[in-house]
């Protein structure tokens, strides 16, 4: 979307708050600061602020249509704050778009910026979208618009990807039985000009085409599985002599859940992601390249017991493989305990990693160690409209991990405080203090003030 389109797009949904019979207005106000004390460098002080806002208009000439605006703006105070494009102030809006809900099937349809998440698809789109409940338990939505695209590393990158990326649409079909399953089937198609079709092929394929399944199943009280199937239908060039051949399966990710009486559950997960096919050309951000050609598969378990003491335990487990780095494991647990009807929470958590034969990419030393032992603890105390916490955690890595600079342990403290002024109005502050591979020595201080009002017109609430 050009500038100018964003401008008159945030001007006209703007607008039509005079329109409203009842508007609420939320936001958060933070202001921060942080020393850095890195090896080898200057010691720098940071000091942004942000200011988040969101606006939700209803009954606007129909009890039907509403607003709903969320976007954030940041500057800098004076410190050695930059952003990602250099300057000392930024800002961006998240969602801006109008709805109107119909008075019978369940139907809605939206139009502006907009956060997609059905069934294949989580994207941030610059269109239109609708939904609607069909007979027989049946439901459907669909979307079309304009991806919202993502500055690249380089200038050439950004406008191949622009170039590529120029739609994006989607639909969902689904059947539901009430209580017991509901079953999805969707379709995601994002950008039309794929690397390998343009006249002068690319080695980056932004688009996308995928085909997803998801599933809930609920057939008793005690009992759920829910979780979701995404293919990669694109047709991709054949892989270079000797490189592994392009996965299908985009994602599988399937949990279960099982709950032995009132005080214990028991829980289950599998996932398994194949990194080209599944972040490929995601409008996004995520921690992986679009590139990476890279696999994931993990399993693990969670056990929960709660007590009528207010005591809870939990121990979890979970294996974790890398087809470049190696097998994972994690296990541990944490106690929590509740008193004075939940005024005071109090918790103490140990996990261990095992990461002994990391692949490593040095002829001298192919594998090495990543393990760890995390020990965490933390309190909170709230008492009429004052409310204060305390949170550490400290890691403890075996010797020779290349990534630590040095260092065997890595921790950070968090306190806070907060006071609810009035109903609407919250303040709070933090002081975080901590030592790692980055800094050496790192101090970070937060203020921030939450607050939310409503107004309406003459007859309303």
């Amino acid at each position: 979307m050009t500038q100018r389109a964003k401008v008159a797009l945030l001007t006209a949904l703007v607008a039509a708050t005079g329109w409203s019979q009842d508007i609420t207005v939320q936001g958060i106000t933070m202001a921060q600061m942080w020393k850095q004390d890195t090896p080898g460098f200057d010691k720098a002080t940071y000091t942004p602020a942000t200011q988040y806002l969101g606006i939700d208009a209803t009954k606007l000439g129909s009890d039907n249509l509403s607003l709903h605006l969320f976007g954030w703006g940041q500057a800098d105070l004076g410190g050695d704050s930059t952003f990602l494009n250099g300057s000392k102030s930024g800002g961006y809006l998240n969602y801006g778009y109008l709805q109107y809900r119909f008075d019978q099937a369940n139907a809605e349809i939206k139009a502006g910026r907009f956060t997609v998440n059905q069934g294949v698809g989580f994207e941030q789109v610059d269109g239109v979208s609708a939904r609607t409940d069909l007979r027989g338990g049946f439901s459907i939505s669909a979307f079309y618009g304009l991806p919202v695209l993502y500055r690249t590393v380089d200038a050439v990158s950004q406008a191949d990807y622009n170039f590529q990326r120029d739609v994006i649409f989607g639909s969902r079909l689904a059947w539901r039985l009430p209580k017991v399953m509901e079953i999805g089937l969707s379709y995601l198609q994002d950008g039309t000009k794929a690397a390998k079709d343009l006249s002068i092929p690319q080695a980056t394929d932004y688009s996308r085409k995928q085909v997803g399944m998801d599933l809930l199943l609920t057939p008793t009280t005690t009992f759920d599985l829910r979780g979701r199937t995404v293919f990669d239908v694109a047709s991709h060039p054949l892989p270079a002599p000797g490189a592994p051949e392009h996965n299908d399966i985009a994602e599988h990710d399937y949990t279960a859940t099982w709950r032995l009486g009132s005080q214990v559950a028991l829980s289950g997960n599998y996932a398994e992601r194949n990194f080209f096919a599944y972040f490929a050309g995601t409008n996004l951000p995520s921690l992986f390249r679009q590139d990476d050609n890279d696999a994931f598969r993990g399993w693990g378990g969670k056990l929960t017991w709660t007590t009528e003491a207010n005591f809870q335990a939990v121990a979890d487990y979970r294996h974790m493989h890398r087809d470049t780095f190696g097998d994972a494991n994690r296990a541990g647990g944490e106690l929590r305990w509740t008193f004075s009807e939940r005024a005071v929470l109090f918790g103490v958590g140990g996990h261990w990693v095992n990461a002994v034969d990391t692949k490593f990419v040095d002829p001298a030393q192919p594998y090495l160690s990543l393990s760890y032992r995390e020990l965490r603890a933390w309190v909170m105390v709230a008492k009429g409209k004052f409310s204060a916490s305390l949170d550490g955690i400290l890691q403890r890595y075996d010797s020779g991990n290349p990534y630590l600079a040095g260092l065997h342990s890595v921790y950070e403290a968090v306190g806070s405080l907060g006071y609810q002024a009035t109903p609407n109005l919250r303040v709070s502050g933090d002081v975080t203090f901590g030592s790692n591979p980055v800094s050496k020595h790192e101090t970070q201080g937060l203020l921030k003030a939450e607050f939310r009002f409503g107004m309406a017109k003459k007859g309303g609430q």
